[in-house]
């Protein structure tokens, strides 16, 4: 391959790669913090920003549904703050939860969330294959409807409909649940829910720099799972699905519900990856935590240099480190740059949503010169 094609193969991360160079530059930031940062970004977000890899394969496109699966992963994480903080001290259950400084209740939140995200996940793909053509759009303005439902139950329902009367989750009228809940400290003494449950097991200091092992190695091992996973039969099949429906259903391939598996799996995969965001958080924000994840995962995938017909693995992690490198130090170049730290934070909120734009029209851009 020439040089030329394959710099044009690759202008989004090459774009985004040199801008992040010059607002580094910029902002004067403390490499060994940059650093610091980076690390704990990659292995908070990468999870979700992989969950949207098999739809994009399977023809989907870019799967803004997947903020379903955050709300099913809060939701486990909410019930299971709730019994630790209702439980007596000598049950059973609650010594299961506490488990690895909150590992078992970590676990028992991926499955408790496992069901829920799989129905909502086989919603969503009945949905997207009935608006074939139309994935994208369908899928955003059902993450859209879905926040509705989810806090309709969770404001007005706690409370009212679902019986619950614990004064540390329910807000002081007795309705609804609290805005925040504290996930290594909910009941006011030496009791954690979920909060730092995967950081905290292995989290050796390099110099200033703090490595969260698990998390890390739970990434690397989604990693493999979808690199084996795509060449299984069914892996195949998604493959085949995404790059010609018709062609794939000559062939005998159910595409319909190979397109509802694939939605299956990235809902799923977005529930555990928002149990990983929460428990590295540490607080729950109950009713906006989930709002956001679509977009920046997104965004993140694209900034790799994904599109919407084509995502690696590959593409989601060098996307996630160029993506929160300039998530990072867009508000501090802003500030330094301008001397305004209020043109700061703008330039955070252009780098979370102007990036999707400007993705979208570099690939396009690449598509006509390749």
């Amino acid at each position: 391959m020439r040089t030329k094609d394959l710099l044009i193969k690759n202008a989004v991360p090459i774009v985004f790669a040199a801008l992040s160079i010059l607002l580094v530059v910029a902002s004067q930031m403390d490499p060994l913090f940059l650093l610091q940062e980076v690390i704990t970004r990659l292995s908070r977000n990468s999870f979700l920003v992989l969950a949207l890899i098999i739809p994009v394969i399977a023809g989907l496109g870019l799967n803004f549904a997947i903020v379903l699966g955050a709300m099913s992963g809060q939701a486990a994480v909410i019930m299971i703050t709730h019994w630790m903080t209702t439980m007596p001290a000598d049950n059973t259950m609650l010594a299961i939860f506490r488990w690895q400084g909150g590992l078992g209740g970590f676990l028992f939140s991926a499955i408790i969330s496992a069901p829920i995200a799989l129905i909502l996940g086989w919603l969503v793909g009945k949905t997207l294959n009935a608006a074939k053509g139309r994935e994208m759009i369908t899928a955003l303005m059902l993450g859209f409807f879905a926040n509705g439902i989810y806090q309709l139950i969770f404001l007005i329902g706690i409370g009212t409909v679902i019986p619950m009367t614990n004064p540390r989750m329910v807000l002081p009228g007795g309705v609804g649940l609290r805005i925040t809940v504290d996930l290594f400290n909910p009941v006011g003494r030496p009791i954690r829910s979920i909060g730092g449950a995967l950081n905290n097991l292995i989290l050796p200091r390099i110099g200033m720099i703090r490595i969260p092992v698990v998390p890390l190695l739970v990434v690397a091992g989604l990693c493999l799972f979808i690199y084996f996973f795509m060449r299984t039969k069914l892996g195949q099949q998604i493959r085949a699905t995404g790059q010609d429906m018709y062609v794939s259903e000559v062939a005998g391939i159910k595409v319909n519900k190979i397109r509802v598996i694939a939605v299956m799996f990235s809902t799923v995969l977005a529930a555990w990856g928002q149990l990983i965001w929460l428990q590295d958080i540490g607080t729950l924000n109950t009713y906006a935590s989930h709002e956001q994840v679509g977009m920046f995962a997104i965004a993140a995938l694209l900034v790799g240099g994904a599109s919407t017909k084509r995502a690696t693995i590959w593409n989601a992690l060098i996307g996630v480190v160029l993506f929160h490198t300039l998530f990072v130090v867009s508000p501090v170049a802003g500030q330094r740059l301008f001397g305004q730290s209020q043109i700061g934070e703008y330039f955070r909120v252009f780098i979370a949503y102007g990036v999707i734009g400007l993705s979208l029209a570099l690939h396009a851009w690449r598509t006509k010169k390749l």
